[in-house]
């Protein structure tokens, strides 16, 4: 079983949903990725993230899809690229990692409760 957590732990974690403006492949990267342009709107903006996707998606088809992503931890250098965000993701049976996010449009920037 997991460490639990309190609550008050629980709610200092930000996971707001934001929108794909942008995708490249990484080609730097040691693993296969995705460099990510997300729109999370109001204060927050556009920030960058590299997510571990390519098994199930192409950067073409990730413009305009919403994805939920945690918000407030520090910046992260991968390679040449720094990951502003934590987009969130769950393995498939092989592993390949599917995106979370909304099961219809929701305003960018809406935090998880």
């Amino acid at each position: 079983m997991s460490d639990t957590i309190s609550f008050d732990d629980f709610t200092k974690v930000d996971v707001r949903v934001g929108e794909i403006l942008r995708a490249e492949i990484f080609a730097e990267a040691r693993k296969p990725a995705i460099k990510l342009w997300i729109d999370f709107g109001g204060d927050i903006g556009e920030r960058k993230s590299s997510a571990q996707i390519t098994a199930h998606y192409d950067p073409s088809a990730l413009i305009g899809k919403q994805v939920m992503a945690v918000v407030n931890f520090p910046p992260r250098q991968i390679g040449p690229f720094m990951s502003e965000v934590l987009v969130l993701g769950l393995p498939d049976a092989s592993g390949g990692i599917a995106l979370v996010g909304p099961d219809g449009p929701v305003p960018v920037g809406g935090r998880l409760h």
